[in-house]
């Protein structure tokens, strides 16, 4: 145990005088990052046009929906693509060749939205500015808007839907390149650390009437936020916070999650913060307090290098 505390000083202490950063985009997608039964539907019809990639179509429908197939929204936008039944009349296509366009069937409501975004593409091909966030601002705010704007017009909602799509994208996109290290690692693992030794507490966020004890979700939110990152409660939900590096470019401060479904991030149901040397500091189960474990076990699904449009980008309600 003193070996991995004079661990955790060195490589936290380095962590802290590294910079903030992420991936070089990919048209792949990252290990587990979409669900199982999606995944080769968005591998392949995010390769429809030039403006869209796998990620981005991760990302939208990860915005959208959270990958529930049966959601419905306030204003009556149905399905894992969140379309509103007279868009879908108009934009809505067969397909998996069935014969019918439903708007509740992933096998249509994937392929639609792709070839609606694609269709958008071709509208502001001509705009200045980004495709694909000329793209993104059309499929938020028209593109009639879009092209008389010149580029994404001046409406905070359209602005922000498009930064927190093309951020969430990060966490889609299987990285081609090193990922940068993330600023805010020390003062995370320093938090963990100073919690050593408290017992576990399902639901734990560590408030005074918790008496100061976690879980293991609550412990990452509680490291993220003291540094000025605000990460969702849920584990699956805090895999998107970021790009993914794989195991042998771990860095402390990332996050480490662990499942019994290897293929679905939504499958998660335990993380920590790694420190070095295969090993992290989590909050793991009723019974025992927070301390090191190793990350190397059957279940260890991957991890996240958080970073602040990341964490910005999640939406608040998947």
């Amino acid at each position: 145990m003193g070996f991995v505390m004079l661990l955790v000083v060195g490589v936290y202490l380095v962590a802290g005088n590294l910079v903030n950063g992420v991936a070089s985009g990919s048209r792949g997608l990252a290990k587990g990052a979409v669900p199982a039964a999606y995944k080769s539907l968005v591998q392949k019809w995010g390769n429809l046009c030039p403006a869209l990639s796998p990620a981005l179509l991760a990302a939208q429908l990860y915005q959208e929906s959270g990958w529930n197939p049966t959601v419905v929204s306030p204003a009556d936008a149905r399905g894992i693509a969140q379309f509103i039944p007279s868009t879908w009349a108009t934009h809505g296509i067969d397909g998996n060749g069935d014969g019918k366009r439903d708007i509740w069937d992933p096998d249509d409501a994937i392929p639609s939205a792709a070839s609606y975004d694609c269709e958008l593409a071709k509208y502001v091909k001509d705009v200045p500015g980004n495709v694909s966030d000329n793209m993104l601002a059309a499929y938020n705010a028209g593109a009639y808007r879009v092209i008389r704007a010149g580029g994404i017009p001046a409406i905070s909602e359209t602005q922000n839907y498009v930064k927190r799509i093309r951020s969430l994208e990060k966490s889609f996109a299987a990285p081609v390149s090193r990922i940068d290290p993330s600023r805010q690692a020390a003062g995370a693992i320093a938090f963990a650390q100073s919690r050593l030794g408290t017992p576990y507490l399902w639901g734990g966020n560590g408030t005074a009437e918790q008496g100061g004890r976690f879980d293991c979700s609550g412990l990452t939110k509680a490291a993220y936020e003291k540094v000025g990152i605000d990460l969702p409660r849920v584990a699956n939900d805090q895999y998107n916070a970021g790009p993914h590096p794989s195991r042998d470019q771990l860095l402390p401060g990332d996050l480490v999650f662990f499942s019994d479904d290897l293929t679905d991030s939504r499958a998660i149901r335990h993380v920590g913060i790694y420190v070095g040397g295969g090993y992290m500091i989590d909050a793991p189960r009723t019974g025992a307090v927070i301390r090191f474990d190793p990350i190397d076990t059957p279940d260890y699904f991957g991890a996240t290098r958080v970073t602040e449009d990341g964490a910005k980008a999640l939406p608040t309600r998947v």
